[in-house]
């Protein structure tokens, strides 16, 4: 991934950008309005969504590095190569670097106030990710790669968010409580979990075996299931954290 990231500063077309923006624009929209205790300043979402795109290019630079060092070691035809690929370098490198930047931008914001805040703030860095990953790609494969990744990965990446802003905002919440134990503990989920299932979703995707396709399209209909549940219970139960 590490030249489309940069294909946007490349190429332009405005068709293949919009078609490539939109799905990402459309679920930002559709978080926010499951807001519905406090809506959040859009200054301070549009910083969180730069956040996301900068975190695709701290990524770009880890993986890298990472892919390289990874290639020394194992047979990159290997089985062992692909599973610490998928798990290792890309789940903790893009996980990871948008959860430096979430929790930069917004961990101490007086703006973080709400249980379903960190569910917010974690999607918008996540979209902000995939809106500038997701541009690159369409410009190199175009609109057939625009419609595919428009149901796959930008909801993907959504749905990491929503776990990744889950566990972020339980710890916010143990902190106000004086928690630090359990504030620590919730910390290590936010990004322990979506490395997870960020690394079982790239793995699962890239099998080539036919049967595989189902065990995909089971995998992300699960996982979006899952994402929408507890975006729906988290807003309706949400409530100021002091």
């Amino acid at each position: 991934m590490f030249y489309y990231l940069l294909t946007p500063i490349m190429k332009f077309n405005v068709i293949l950008i919009i078609s490539a923006v939109v799905p990402a624009i459309f679920l930002m929209v559709r978080i926010y309005r499951k807001d519905k205790l406090e809506k959040e300043n859009g200054r301070f979402l549009w910083n969180l969504v730069k956040a996301g795109i900068f975190s695709s290019l701290i990524a770009m630079i880890s993986e890298k590095i990472l892919v390289t060092l990874l290639g020394k070691i194992f047979d990159p035809s290997s089985e062992v190569y692909r599973i610490l690929l998928y798990f290792l370098v890309v789940g903790i490198s893009e996980e990871g670097a948008k959860y430096y930047l979430l929790k930069k931008n917004s961990w101490n914001s007086s703006e973080f106030d709400c249980v379903f805040d960190g569910v917010i703030y974690a999607v918008f860095v996540s979209l902000g990710f995939a809106l500038w990953e997701n541009i690159s790609y369409v410009l190199n494969f175009g609109l057939p790669t625009a419609i595919v990744r428009a149901i796959t990965a930008i909801p993907g990446h959504a749905s990491f968010g929503v776990f990744m802003g889950v566990f972020y905002s339980a710890a916010k919440l143990y902190e106000v409580y004086g928690d630090g134990m359990a504030s620590s503990r919730c910390k290590v989920l936010a990004l322990l979990v979506p490395i997870l299932l960020h690394g079982l979703y790239d793995y699962i995707a890239t099998l080539q075996v036919f049967t595989e396709n189902y065990l995909f399209m089971i995998f992300i209909a699960l996982l979006f299931i899952a994402a929408n549940y507890v975006v729906g219970k988290v807003s309706k139960y949400d409530r100021y954290m002091a």
